[in-house]
């Protein structure tokens, strides 16, 4: 429950209060039963052993309360967008740029190489061409090797296309870049430390519970680790290959300035379906 499409969901919604109430009624009453199931529902809970036994009494309690129904499965399809490149204006002087592909799609297999990758580019080609020269407020490179979801994007942009030319060039700046022995230890240490960041309790729950839910077993990262601290240069010219079928393959997306997007699709006619956001 999120994202654009849940806010134009909303305003449909709230158009229909004042004439169609029981048609909304009945989508608020779909709403609720689908969220609150006591038989769809996982309990995450962080807490020492000694305490839980004092709390599990009132959890149980708490979830007797609930309305309870017989589980419903459900089938997600996905379907492409229907535009792969989307404008989505809002009245700002600053763009939030994407671009990505999934990469598993596309033919590669993860390896934890992926990680020390991706951060690297964050934090030498993307900053370079895009915070610096660029003037953007922040730039990412972000691989979700659950989803196999490889992106670029930046923040509060002043740029649109020369961004998108700068996530295009990450593919040519990692495939020829010579790395010497300094600097790809700095990135694998650079890595290891996002891996092995430390949490708060609230955090560690969080993050037990994603990881109970994708099935995401110790086994799993321990792999990712290994392979994270046996990344060599090779496997930077090897991503790169992987990387070269966003530049045809990607989905653009930004969200930005109507002037800025009008502009790229001056340059390239009816390249960006446009939408107005706000």
């Amino acid at each position: 429950m999120g994202g654009i499409s849940y806010l134009f969901f909303l305003r449909d919604l709230a158009s229909h209060v004042e004439n169609q109430w029981a048609q909304v009624l009945e989508v608020l009453h779909t709403l609720r039963d689908c969220l609150i199931n006591a038989n769809n529902m996982i309990a995450n809970v962080t807490l020492d052993s000694k305490h839980y036994v004092d709390f599990r009494g009132l959890l149980s309690d708490f979830l007797a309360q609930l309305p309870k129904a017989p589980p419903q499965p459900v089938t997600w399809k996905w379907s492409p967008p229907s535009a792969e490149c989307e404008g989505l204006t809002i009245p700002a002087q600053v763009n939030y740029v994407g671009k990505g592909a999934n990469l598993y799609d596309l033919g590669y297999r993860f390896h934890g190489s992926a990680l020390v990758i991706s951060r690297y580019l964050k934090t030498t080609w993307l900053w370079e061409q895009v915070r610096v020269q660029g003037g953007a407020y922040g730039a990412f490179s972000l691989f979700d090797r659950l989803s196999g979801v490889m992106s670029f994007v930046s923040y509060r942009d002043p740029n649109l296309e020369r961004t998108l030319e700068a996530f295009d060039g990450a593919a040519r700046f990692i495939g020829q870049k010579n790395m010497d022995k300094t600097e790809l230890t700095k990135a694998i240490i650079g890595t290891i430390g996002d891996l092995d960041a430390p949490m708060l309790p609230d955090a560690k729950g969080y993050t037990s519970m994603l990881r109970y839910l994708c099935n995401d077993t110790e086994e799993v990262r321990q792999k990712m680790r290994d392979e994270v601290l046996e990344t060599t240069p090779e496997h930077f010219r090897a991503f790169a290959q992987a990387l070269a079928r966003i530049n045809q393959k990607g989905i653009v997306k930004v969200l930005g300035s109507p002037d800025a997007i009008e502009g790229a699709n001056r340059s390239r006619p009816g390249w960006l379906e446009v939408m107005k956001v706000l």
